[in-house]
């Protein structure tokens, strides 16, 4: 690693220059912007969401299904009669 200011070859792991002082500082090589975290939020929570669709239409058969006397709240002919 050299030293931006006076071109020193210095170890990669150090933080000052051995010849002049100099802290060494070094620039990451990308920097994510808000879009780009937003864009990937986004496509994170579009494919959950789809998986959870996928999910549920996928393994429908395999939903356990309770009898109508166990829950008279979703028998429709019920509802009806009571009315």
């Amino acid at each position: 690693m050299k030293c931006p200011k006076c071109n020193a070859e210095n170890k990669n792991d150090a933080k000052i220059c051995k010849k002049c002082g100099t802290q060494i500082i070094v620039e990451p090589l990308w920097k994510p912007s808000w879009k780009w975290h937003v864009k990937t939020l986004a496509i994170i929570y579009v494919f959950l969401i789809i998986l959870f669709f996928l999910l549920n239409w996928l393994l429908k058969p395999y939903m356990r299904q309770l009898p109508k006397d166990v829950t008279p709240w979703l028998n429709k002919e019920v509802k009806e009669g009571v009315k």
